[in-house]
């Protein structure tokens, strides 16, 4: 049986290892012995995918990767968009869909960044990565404007993108970090996902 394949685009150097770690982890929580394959995700500066033409190239180029079969995951942060995700996500996805009706797509955007998820689940992370053993998360996360710095200036060495956000997303509370609704609907998008790919996949 050929493996569920999933390719994502994203903004930041950090999802580039951080969102690969979280759709299997989404995956593990449907079946402990469902590993889908997570192609290297492509790295688009969200300043760009807004522009006409610049989404679907990149779209084009995921299910090429793809090979015409598989799911595709656009995950950016909105602090980057400046957007609303209710209004901009539909937008963006219908745009994706239309490049190509053919591959089952998903938008995600983050309000405000992938790193509001992790503070949302704060307390999971005490005494991770040199974070404080008694960590507590912020009342209202979605309203912090610089989660990492939030991040940063909770760890002696400081917040490293690239080392601690992969680090974390492997470890941070799932289930406490869906009281985000950003978070819960990234969840279900890729759970979805992954079910109806492996649906394809095994009829």
């Amino acid at each position: 049986m050929t493996s569920v394949r999933v390719s994502a685009i994203v903004e930041g150097h950090g999802e580039c290892e951080a969102v690969p770690i979280l759709i299997r982890r989404v995956a593990l929580e449907i079946d402990p012995g469902f590993v889908p394959r997570v192609l290297p995700p492509m790295r688009v500066h969200a300043s760009r995918l807004v522009k006409q033409g610049e989404l679907e190239r990149a779209v084009e180029f995921a299910a090429r990767k793809l090979q015409g079969s598989g799911g595709i995951l656009i995950l950016l942060d909105c602090d980057v968009l400046g957007c609303c995700p209710a209004r901009t996500g539909p937008e963006l996805l219908a745009r994706a869909r239309a490049a190509r009706p053919d591959m089952m797509t998903s938008v995600v955007l983050a309000k405000r960044e992938f790193e509001t998820w992790l503070l949302t689940a704060a307390e999971s992370l005490s005494g991770k990565r040199g974070l404080p053993d008694s960590l507590v998360g912020p009342t209202d996360p979605e309203s912090i404007r610089d989660a990492k710095g939030w991040l940063s200036g909770r760890k002696p060495q400081g917040y490293a993108e690239t080392a601690d956000q992969p680090a974390l997303t492997a470890v941070f509370d799932m289930q406490a970090a869906r009281r985000a609704d950003s978070f819960d609907k990234c969840y279900r998008e890729i759970g979805n996902m992954l079910r109806q790919l492996r649906g394809i996949e095994s009829a």
